[in-house]
């Protein structure tokens, strides 16, 4: 029986499969075809369509319906430029704000984190390094600003690709570098080194390949329906 799994449930669906590629840039995003992949009747897909809307992942238009947003090439590059921005800010804030139980699991992430980056495993890298920027914004000690950080992260996921450093040992020397700043409540250093970070690691960003250019795409133009990818 549909009707059952909640609004939330299916907007958290819908725009892990925008950011993974499976719902392209353009795509048509038809309700009835929606409610039939995520198992749900069509109210909690109409309402997680406008949730989805109010973060930038999808276009709504009176006449044509939803689809996948299609950000251009300057609207992508402004993503890193706004986390140049928020993710010092959360850094400081977190200096000021953080709790013993933000710490000890900092502590823990930037430990395994050095850990997997010294033996060289890649692969739960990516994950460790998710956690550590979350758990940052939550030690910001604001809502708002942990939740802008993470739909930041989510827009920048969804437009490009990453390449991982050469050095991975050296982003987690950082990462426990802004931590020694954020345990002695230094903000202003914690904020200086987060956005050196974020500098030197912006070259790892590259758009991929899906990402319209300067001019905005043609919304008249043929796109794939959620059948198509299924």
């Amino acid at each position: 029986m549909r009707g059952h799994i909640s609004a939330h449930a299916v907007c958290t669906a819908i725009r892990d499969d925008i950011v993974s590629g499976v719902l392209p840039p353009g795509s048509r995003l038809i309700e009835e075809l929606l409610a039939g992949r995520y198992g749900v009747s069509r109210v909690p897909v109409r309402e997680a369509l406008r949730t989805l809307e109010s973060e930038g992942f999808v276009t709504i238009r009176h006449h044509a319906g939803a689809c996948v947003a299609a950000l251009t090439e300057r609207e992508a590059a402004d993503l890193l430029d706004i986390r140049g921005l928020l993710e010092p800010l959360g850094a400081a804030r977190a200096a000021a704000r953080r709790t013993a139980a933000h710490l000890k699991v900092l502590r823990g992430i930037v430990r395994l984190g050095r850990e997997r980056a010294r033996h060289g495993q890649r692969a739960e890298l990516r994950q460790l390094d998710g956690w550590f920027h979350e758990t940052l914004a939550q030690a910001s000690g604001s809502a708002s600003l942990a939740a802008l950080l993470t739909q930041l992260r989510r827009k920048i996921e969804w437009m490009y690709a990453v390449e991982p450093p050469a050095r991975e040992e050296r982003s987690w020397e950082e990462y426990g570098a802004v931590l020694d700043a954020v345990g002695r409540g230094d903000a202003e250093r914690a904020r200086a080194l987060m956005a050196a970070h974020v500098e030197r690691s912006r070259g790892a960003y590259t758009l991929r390949a899906d990402v319209p250019g300067p001019a905005v795409r043609n919304p008249k133009q043929p796109v794939n329906t959620v059948s198509e990818r299924n």
